[in-house]
């Protein structure tokens, strides 16, 4: 069999190496649906109202595949308020006919995802923070309260469990009707931590004795290729709790994927005990104001310490996808917890833009993760086959100096080995098309028909591909 092979060695200086690993390319583990971002609560209208010049430049920096960080998956909102829900007012009972009202904009989410899908984006996760308060226990769409009608939970009003389903099927109809076909579809969001806005309590219990309801909604409306996400908790301790539930309760036959947020724990070993893929589907820092740095002495706010998130999460934690909040704002320099600024002119991206192009660009959606041997010292890696038979290995390094490695592979021969590089990361945009960017045909490698080489130095890039012919 003949493909092509790619070697990624990111985060870091080069190669000339002592240390060996192996990479087993016949001996696949989780494949990865990609690396992503949300533009909800106005941002995606922000994002669109934006001058023409800054707007683009800040797509192209989320998807772009050359010039950015290639990401492949949005998170939109499912609203919930009286403003921005599409049932905005009580029919008066779980079972009188509702009064839809589609905008055909939702925010400017419509907008988004097409911008998006423009770039090769297919993964659409449609998530609802909360039902509409008619629907809800404390009669609020915020402050928590649950869905009446789940276990334990009974309302004056009656069950609404299938009138919420039904929200959700339209929801995703409109959608389809605009040309943004939704992939993933949840309904709960942090349902273990209550908040002033938009949230709904539910335990994993609670949402199993709504999973059926929705499956089945589903599907009688013919709608077979949305596969259900549950729960989005708060962190990886509770997406364990929440895991659990839910397997013990028979519902990954409804379901597609189980998820987590990473604010009170970020994914790491051991994965959750489940046969579902698991995505990561909202993280960021919250506590800093904007930086762009790649590193400086291990912040929250920087490139690094995110490209080590993202690497315990896809090899410790077995993910399939990891999505930071935002990707885009305007003029919010008290926050760290977005991806791209702009200040209406200018626009500047993160270094934690770049930890996820090290990832995004080269991990592409149906990629599999395959297993590998030998280890580094301060350095973790993982090793991936793309669709198109490429095979790309991520390297991040934690220490305080180079690391030589030396990637061996069983059963192929690599050829045609290439590296790309920048000096910083801040120089990472400018990949392909300046003079800051080196090609090298002639990186020093031993025998490059069975291995290649390469290392790595904590807070410079330097990227490394190998690709070429390879014969099993």
């Amino acid at each position: 069999m003949r493909f092509t092979a790619a070697v990624l060695v990111s985060l870091g200086g080069l190669a000339l190496a002592q240390t060996q690993i192996t990479v087993n390319v016949g001996s696949p583990l989780q494949e990865i649906d990609g690396f992503g971002i949300s533009q909800a609560f106005t941002r995606a209208r922000e994002f669109e109202e934006s001058d023409p010049e800054p707007r683009q430049k800040g797509l192209d920096y989320l998807f772009n595949t050359e010039t950015g960080a290639g990401l492949t998956i949005i998170r939109n909102r499912i609203g919930s308020t009286t403003s921005d829900a599409i049932l905005p007012r009580s029919p008066g009972s779980p079972t009188a006919a509702p009064q839809y009202v589609w905008d055909g904009s939702d925010s400017s989410q419509v907008w988004f995802s097409k911008e998006a899908r423009k770039y090769g984006v297919t993964t659409i996760y449609a998530d609802a923070w909360s039902a509409p308060a008619f629907m809800k226990t404390n009669n609020n769409e915020a402050n928590g309260g649950y869905l009446c009608g789940v276990t334990g939970r009974t309302c004056a009003s009656g069950d609404w469990r299938q009138a919420f389903a039904n929200m959700l099927t339209q929801y995703v109809k409109y959608y389809a009707e605009a040309g943004v076909p939704v992939t993933h579809l949840g309904f709960l969001n942090e349902p273990d931590y209550v908040v002033s806005y938009s949230s709904m309590q539910s335990d994993g219990n609670q949402a199993a004795s709504f999973i059926p309801t929705l499956y089945n909604t589903l599907q009688a409306a013919n709608i077979t290729n949305v596969s259900i996400a549950c729960c989005d908790p708060i962190g990886w301790g509770s997406a364990r709790t929440f895991a659990n539930q839910l397997v013990s309760a028979g519902m990954e036959r409804y379901m597609g994927i189980m998820t987590s947020h990473a604010y009170s724990g970020d994914p790491d070993a051991p994965p959750l005990s489940t046969r579902l893929k698991v995505w990561q589907t909202e993280a960021c820092d919250l506590n800093s104001r904007w930086c762009a740095t790649w590193y400086s002495n291990g912040g929250a706010c920087e490139g690094l310490t995110w490209a080590n998130k993202i690497h315990r999460g896809i090899v410790n934690a077995n993910l399939s996808a990891y999505i930071y909040w935002q990707g885009f704002e305007v003029n919010q320099f008290q926050a760290s917890s977005y991806l791209v600024a702009s200040d209406g002119k200018v626009v500047t991206p993160s270094g934690r833009l770049w930890a996820f192009a090290m990832w995004s660009r080269f991990v592409r959606p149906g990629a599999r993760r395959v297993s590998s041997s030998g280890s580094v010292s301060g350095v973790g890696y993982g090793a991936f086959k793309n669709p198109d038979n490429s095979v790309a290995v991520v390297f991040t390094n934690t220490g305080s100096g180079a690391q030589n490695v030396r990637i061996g592979f069983t059963g192929y021969t690599a050829s045609n080995a290439q590296a790309l590089w920048s000096t910083t990361w801040t120089d990472f945009d400018r990949y392909n098309h300046d003079d800051r960017i080196y090609h090298h045909n002639d990186i020093e490698y031993s025998d490059i028909d069975t291995d290649t080489t390469g290392s790595m130095c904590r807070g410079r890039l330097r990227a490394v591909w190998w690709r070429g012919l390879v014969r099993m």
